[in-house]
């Protein structure tokens, strides 16, 4: 789950495995996997280093595989 802010001003969590694709136009737009779209003041390039924070952070507990 990342935390972003709406073009309202408004801070909202969202799921980031939703996530289908980032577009920028005058605001980014985040399509979701069921064709919805929000409207975001966050840049691309945040999001994407959000989505990588999550994503450390949620495999820091797993334990390493070795071969």
């Amino acid at each position: 789950m990342i935390r972003l802010t709406a073009v309202s001003g408004e801070t909202f969590v969202l799921n980031s495995d939703l996530i289908y694709r980032v577009d920028r136009s005058f605001d980014t737009i985040i399509t979701l996997v069921d064709g919805k779209t929000v409207r975001v003041k966050d840049t691309e390039e945040k999001i994407i280093e959000k989505v990588i924070q999550y994503k450390r952070k949620i495999g820091q507990h797993f334990p390493e595989v070795e071969k």
